[in-house]
C-alpha cells in the first residue's frame, strides 16, 4: 500500500510542476485533464501527508522520551505519543479506503427514471411522491433537476418519470437508489382502511458524456415527432415538439415532450436513449461478473427490493444494509442522506473485506 502511496505522491508532484508551465494553459483539453487527476489526488496525499507527520512525532516522541527525566514533560511526551499512534490507526483506515478502486462514473450527473409497479393508482401515486422525495433531496445538495418525460395519471400519479440531476458526483450518490422500492399504506383511493402494499422501480443511470462511446447507427434508430399530450404549458401542446426513439437492436424506446423546442425535446431523448444503451452494457459486464454485483451496494440487480416506507409505522427500512429509522416524514421530503451514507459505508466495508481476501 506505501509503495503505491509513494508512487501518487510523486504523480501529484509531477502535475503539479506540470500545470506550473506556461504552454499547459493554452492547451484547455491538457489542462482539464490534468486538473481532475489533480482533484483526484488532493484527498489522498493530504491524507497521506498527515500519515507520514504522524509518523515522524510518534519517532521524535520516542526519541525525547528515551532522554527526558522530568516526569511533566514524560507525561506530555507520552499523551502526544497516544494521540499520534491513535491518528496513524485512522489515517491507515482512511488511506484504504480512499485507495478502493473508484467507480469511473461517480463523477458523472445521473439520469433517473421512475417506473410504478404492483399496485395500479397507488403506485402511480407512490412514484409521484419519490419523484418529489428526490427533487427536494437534489435542492438540498445544490443540484439541478431536469424532467425529460412524464406519464401521469389523473389523480396526481405518475406511471412513470424520467428526469436528470447534474451535480458533482450525483451518481456516486444516486446508483444507491436502483432497485425496487416497496410502500405499505392505506391507499387514498381505498375506502375499507386495509394497508395495501405497491411497488416502484428506480433506474439510476449515469449520464452519458464525450469520454464514453456509444454510437448509435442512422439505421438502428426511428425518429418519430408528434403533438406532446397531458399537461403542458402553453404552446407545448400546439406544436410537434414531442419526440420518440425507438432503438431497433434493444427495443428500447425514449420520449420526451417537456420542452417547447422539438431540437431541446430531440436532444434530452438522445441523452435518455444513451444513458440507457449504457446502462444495459454495464448490467451486462455484472452480470458476468456475478463476484463483484453481490459484494457491492449500488449495481446489484435492478429487481432487488431494496426499501421500505411502511406509513402506519412511520418507519423506512433499507433491506440491503439492514437499517431501520423512524422518521418518514422526513425522508419523504427529502432527507435521505443518512440512509444514503449508510449505504457508502456499508459498500466501502465490503469492498475492504474483499480487497484483504484477495490480498
Amino acid at each position: 500500500m506505501f509503495d503505491k502511496l509513494d508512487d501518487l505522491l510523486r504523480r501529484f508532484e509531477e502535475i503539479l510542476n506540470e500545470l506550473a508551465e506556461p504552454s499547459v494553459t493554452n492547451d484547455q483539453t491538457r489542462f482539464k485533464k490534468l486538473m481532475k487527476e489533480q482533484s483526484d489526488l488532493q484527498p489522498i496525499v493530504d491524507a497521506y501527508k498527515e500519515y507520514k507527520k504522524c509518523k515522524q512525532d510518534i519517532e521524535d516522541s520516542l526519541a525525547m522520551l528515551g532522554d527526558e527525566s522530568d516526569e511533566d514533560m514524560r507525561e506530555m511526551l507520552k499523551e502526544e505519543l497516544n494521540t499520534a499512534k491513535k491518528r496513524v490507526e485512522e489515517l491507515e483506515e482512511e488511506l484504504k479506503i480512499l485507495l478502493l478502486p473508484k467507480d469511473p462514473n461517480d463523477d458523472k450527473n445521473v439520469i433517473v427514471e421512475i417506473r410504478a409497479g404492483a399496485g395500479g393508482d397507488e403506485a402511480a401515486l407512490f412514484a409521484a411522491e419519490i419523484y418529489r422525495m428526490y427533487v427536494h433531496y437534489a435542492e438540498s445538495r445544490r443540484w439541478r433537476c431536469e424532467l425529460i418525460n412524464v406519464d401521469e395519471i389523473g389523480i396526481g400519479g405518475m406511471k412513470e418519470v424520467q428526469f436528470s440531476i447534474s451535480g458533482q458526483g450525483a451518481y456516486s450518490v444516486m446508483k444507491y437508489e436502483s432497485g425496487v422500492h416497496r410502500v405499505q399504506r392505506v391507499p387514498e383511493t381505498e375506502s375499507g382502511g386495509r394497508i395495501h402494499t405497491s411497488t416502484i422501480s428506480v433506474a439510476a443511470m449515469p449520464e452519458v458524456t464525450e469520454d464514453i462511446d456509444i454510437v448509435i447507427e442512422d439505421k438502428d434508430i426511428r425518429i418519430d415527432v408528434m403533438r406532446a399530450s397531458g399537461n403542458g404549458g402553453q404552446c407545448v401542446n400546439t406544436t410537434d415538439s414531442a419526440v420518440r426513439l425507438t432503438h431497433y437492436p434493444t427495443g428500447i424506446v425514449v420520449y420526451s415532450q417537456t420542452e417547447k423546442s422539438q431540437i431541446q425535446n430531440r436532444a434530452k431523448a438522445f441523452a435518455l436513449l444513451k444513458s440507457k444503451l449504457y446502462d444495459l452494457e454495464e448490467q451486462k459486464r455484472h452480470d458476468a461478473e456475478a463476484d463483484l454485483r453481490k459484494s457491492q451496494i449500488g449495481t446489484g440487480d435492478r429487481s432487488e427490493k431494496i426499501r421500505t416506507y411502511n406509513f402506519p409505522q412511520g418507519r423506512v427500512t433499507d433491506h440491503r444494509i439492514g437499517l431501520t429509522i423512524y422518521k418518514l416524514d422526513k425522508v419523504m421530503n427529502g432527507d435521505i442522506q443518512e440512509i444514503i451514507d449508510a449505504c457508502i459505508a456499508a459498500d466501502q466495508a465490503a469492498k475492504l473485506l474483499k480487497m484483504n481476501e484477495n490480498a
